[in-house]
């Protein structure tokens, strides 16, 4: 709301300094300020609030050191990281930008789900909380939004200008010739020179028109897959909040070259006018979610709940799928993959060998991935710190894949 006021401020009575607003990395710096004061400064009021109406965390008993020295630590922590998201983005975004709306949407009905999670693992005083299939039900919702949004919505498009071989050219070009915008289910492939994919390239001619259903059911997977890896991510202080912040860096940086003409058309990737509004968003998300650690690190003061994990992945997945980076997902948000995957590796083992040979066996020694470490006797703060490491590289090698092709 901030950017039109100051945007009327400039144009109309020509105050000095007002311009500012106009640039990108001005705002996202604001954005992200904003929300680390909002989460340090608010978080010790929140979590007296939750202390004070009982708001506190059931831990089951799985034998690992520390665990319950958190029994009755405050929950639903994800609602100052929401808060801390949307504000800052309402006040210094365009808040009329279709891919801000859809990531403010996706931010707010996520951790709606959560919260719905949450609230009734305290009222029933146990891990069992909203059922599996209306948190599906829940996930798919969004997925339908977000993927029948970027298909249809006249202001989401891939703009094109005639080939060019330098930068000067590209400015050139954009002045003078008229550049072509179209609609296209198009992603980006890594390590590819020619890295643009259309989804309508994975069925016959016949059915083209019908390349929508399976790019909606592909954005629904997505959001699904990475909200759940999150999810699980988050059993240990820190390293939800620490992870999704590698991530969401990560993911502003690409939104920012994917939404400047010179600097997609410098390194050969898919120009998405108005995508670098996003990084606005991810300034606030990256803001709060450090912001929260002031309170989540070893020791946790506060746990972010579904309300945070849930909302935290979907907002990951709606952005990469935003400024067409999707199938970058399984290398920025490899923390995410391997945990879900060891749970689903984990579970499925068991079962196979319960059936097989009448006894159950495991791969880990627990899972997710980073209570197998708890188990082998690792702290959990070193387990954090390791996989920080292991995501900040992670992210280093989604940014090289901009050019090693």
């Amino acid at each position: 709301m901030l950017y039109y006021l100051f945007q009327y401020l400039d144009e109309k009575l020509d105050v000095i300094g007002a311009g500012v607003f106009q640039y990108i990395s001005f705002r996202a710096g604001m954005a992200a300020v904003l929300s680390l004061l909002i989460t340090i400064t608010f978080g010790k009021n929140l979590i007296n609030l939750l202390r004070k109406f009982q708001v506190g965390e059931k831990i089951r008993d799985l034998g690992l050191d520390g665990q319950k020295e958190k029994e009755g630590t405050p929950t639903m922590g994800g609602i100052i990281i929401i808060a801390a998201i949307v504000l800052p983005t309402v006040l210094f975004a365009k808040i009329d930008n279709i891919y801000i709306i859809l990531l403010l949407i996706t931010a707010i009905w996520m951790g709606g789900i959560g919260f719905l999670d949450d609230y009734l693992k305290i009222k029933r005083k146990n891990k069992d909380g909203l059922a599996g299939k209306f948190k599906i039900f829940g996930q798919v919702g969004i997925g339908l939004i977000v993927g029948l949004t970027l298909v249809f919505h006249g202001d989401v498009v891939i703009r094109e200008f005639p080939e060019t071989d330098t930068t000067e050219n590209v400015v050139q070009v954009e002045e003078e010739a008229q550049p072509i915008d179209f609609q296209a289910m198009t992603t980006t492939i890594p390590f590819v020179k020619d890295n643009e994919f259309r989804y309508d390239w994975l069925l016959p001619d016949f059915l083209d028109r019908y390349t929508w259903i399976l790019y909606v059911g592909m954005v629904i997977f997505i959001v699904t897959a990475v909200s759940n890896g999150a999810n699980i991510t988050d059993g240990i202080d820190g390293l939800a909040a620490g992870t999704s912040a590698i991530i969401g860096l990560a993911l502003a940086i690409l939104a920012y070259l994917s939404g400047n003409a010179i600097f997609s058309g410098y390194l050969n990737i898919m120009f998405i006018p108005e995508s670098g509004e996003l990084v606005i968003f991810c300034a606030a998300f990256v803001g709060a979610c450090i912001g929260f650690l002031w309170y989540n690190s070893h020791p946790a003061q506060i746990f972010m709940g579904d309300t945070g994990s849930l909302s935290l992945g979907g907002i990951i997945a709606v952005l990469a799928l935003a400024i067409r980076k999707e199938l970058l997902i399984p290398i920025v948000c490899g923390i995410f993959l391997v945990e879900l995957l060891s749970v689903i590796m984990q579970v499925s083992f068991f079962k196979y060998t319960k059936k097989r040979f009448g006894e159950g066996k495991r791969i880990l020694l627990m899972s997710p991935l980073h209570h197998h470490y708890q188990k082998r006797g690792i702290h959990e703060a070193k387990i954090v710190t390791r996989f920080w490491t292991v995501g900040i590289l992670l992210a280093i090698l989604t940014l090289a894949t901009l050019k090693l092709r």
